[in-house]
């Protein structure tokens, strides 16, 4: 192992039990440089999560197995400021940091299945289920759920295509996918 494997190994073991031990990182978590997270109640991998540089989860989420985040990847609250207070500038408004903080967004969270790729610069507001297999395509924007094994592009997202040619493919792959334990 080299000089430099041994010093990403560190810095990730850094990370998963200092820096953000209150959340749950799987096993074989690895972190690009300036990735930031932060949740009101709860982050949880799965094993093999990769989070690309720049990247930021900045709401509740849980996050499968093999999930792969290219950089500037985020993971954005859709209620994290109380916008409906008249009379109180949005700069002022209560958020979902504080721990008053009652109004909307408090029990959503972002959830992404196994084995899904999202792409460089796609934003996913909370409340979204990504499906077992998909592909988010950069620069999307996904505001609604994401079907299984699918391809998801656009601002908003929707959907473009199938992640396999074939009914064929999608069913040998997670065949094998279950099989290997994930």
């Amino acid at each position: 192992m080299s000089v430099v494997q041994r010093l990403k190994r560190v810095r990730d073991w850094y990370l998963v039990n200092v820096r953000w031990r209150k959340y749950q990182l799987g096993s074989g978590f690895h972190a690009g440089r300036q990735v930031f997270i932060y949740a009101k109640h709860s982050v949880r991998t799965g094993a093999n999560f990769y989070i690309g540089r720049y990247s930021e989860i900045g709401c509740d989420a849980e996050i499968g197995d093999n999930v792969i985040f290219a950089n500037f990847v985020s993971l954005a609250g859709r209620y994290d400021h109380h916008y409906q207070q008249p009379g109180v500038p949005i700069r002022l408004a209560p958020q979902i940091r504080d721990v008053d903080y009652d109004w909307k967004g408090l029990d959503e969270k972002v959830v992404i299945e196994d084995d899904v790729w999202v792409g460089y610069r796609a934003i996913i507001m909370s409340g979204v289920h990504i499906g077992f297999g998909s592909i988010v395509a950069a620069g999307s924007v996904v505001t609604k759920d994401v079907e299984p094994m699918s391809i998801y592009a656009g601002v908003p997202a929707r959907k473009v295509g199938e992640r396999f040619d074939s009914l064929d493919g999608m069913v040998q792959h997670r065949e094998w996918f279950d099989s290997v334990g994930n």
